[in-house]
């Protein structure tokens, strides 16, 4: 005999409201429906009703945690309808503020799955070292969040010599103390057993649901839109960070892996940021249709604009990388037992606000 139990959305492991419809038999899921829509906010309409550079704004608050990618995927799209070429400097400055949101999102959810597997005092210590990114962000933009900095056309600030260094030292102390923090993440016996060989997905099963990510990479699938060279990774030497088992572990070792190679980029954007101006200028307005993509912490996100040749775009259409892995987080979940959902879902390190706009 089964019964039905609402998972969320007020649930202490949840830090946003998603609400999963369990059917449960004898502690054993057998199967969930997701439930969302609680903080929906109309921002693709609210969108079209702005013009198309006070959007730049608009979208950056899709999501706090990658709002900077958000911003530069949709400046992407509106370069591309208006054929506006990027300097070199601006692409490379694109990188090091994507890598330091990459750096700031992954700490953020390591930390909380360390709370959700009973690990106070590591959930505290993850965060404090993200404060170090968060400080880097801060000192070279001025803000901890939403940094304003790209605009169509490439960047509105530079990074100083002085700036640089400061981010280099941060990204020392985050380096440093990650390689303390690491053992306890990946060896410790408890961890172990919460998060080996639950919520596992094969890279078979992970194609088929559309899996994007850390999601996807965990699952054996060297898949990352960083490797098509937008921006300036294609002058980084990047390769994306997989593992193969496709359990809650494999993830959570492609996101602390994920943090080094950040750093390393970081690192290289920096020492071979090129002289040249930060924006393209231009006249005029987009016309067309385009759909843009790039690489936010949980994986590919995707813009699709259509242009009139007015000032105000006909249509935005943003599909985010949870929206993407909830289908898998469902495949994961069935079979697993119940004391293992809360595990599931911040393996794949849900942004729900992101998810519904």
């Amino acid at each position: 005999m089964s019964m039905l139990i609402p998972f969320g959305p007020q649930h202490p492991v949840l830090p946003e409201p998603l609400q999963l419809r369990l059917e449960i038999s004898d502690e054993q899921v057998i199967s969930a429906v997701p439930v969302i829509g609680y903080i929906h906010r109309g921002l693709e309409k609210l969108a079209e009703q702005k013009d198309f550079v006070q959007d730049v704004y608009l979208l950056e608050r899709v999501c706090g945690i990658c709002s900077f990618i958000h911003s530069m995927t949709y400046c992407m799209g509106i370069e591309e309808l208006m054929s506006l070429s990027v300097p070199p400097r601006a692409n490379y400055l694109r990188v090091v503020w994507s890598e330091l949101h990459r750096m700031h999102s992954h700490l953020l959810a390591l930390g909380l799955l360390a709370d959700t597997f009973g690990f106070e005092n590591l959930f505290y210590q993850l965060w404090r070292v993200r404060e170090h990114v968060m400080d880097a962000m801060e000192y070279t933009s001025g803000a901890r969040v939403m940094l304003g900095t790209c605009c169509i056309g490439g960047v509105r600030k530079d990074i100083t010599r002085e700036q640089a260094d400061f981010v280099l030292r941060k990204l020392r102390d985050v380096e440093k103390e990650l390689r303390t923090l690491a053992p306890v993440l990946l060896d410790d016996y408890s961890v172990k057993a919460r998060l080996v060989g639950v919520g596992c997905l094969d890279p078979k099963q992970a194609l088929t649901d559309g899996a994007v990510g850390p999601t996807l990479r965990g699952s054996g699938v060297e898949y990352d839109f960083r490797m098509t060279g937008y921006a300036a990774y294609g002058e980084l030497e990047f390769s994306p960070v997989v593992e193969k088992d496709g359990d809650c572990y494999a993830r959570t070792k492609v996101r602390l892996n994920e943090l080094h190679q950040s750093i390393s980029l970081v690192r290289r954007a920096l020492a071979r940021l090129p002289d040249s101006e930060l924006k393209t200028p231009f006249k005029g307005n987009p016309s067309g249709e385009v759909a843009v993509r790039a690489e936010q912490p949980r994986g590919e996100v995707l813009y699709y604009l259509r242009a009139n040749g007015t000032d105000k775009l006909d249509r935005i259409r943003v599909r985010t990388p949870t929206f993407a892995n909830i289908a898998p987080l469902l495949h994961m979940i069935k079979g697993c037992a119940l004391a293992d959902v809360a595990m599931i879902i911040l393996s794949i390190d849900p942004c729900i606000s992101c998810t519904e706009r």
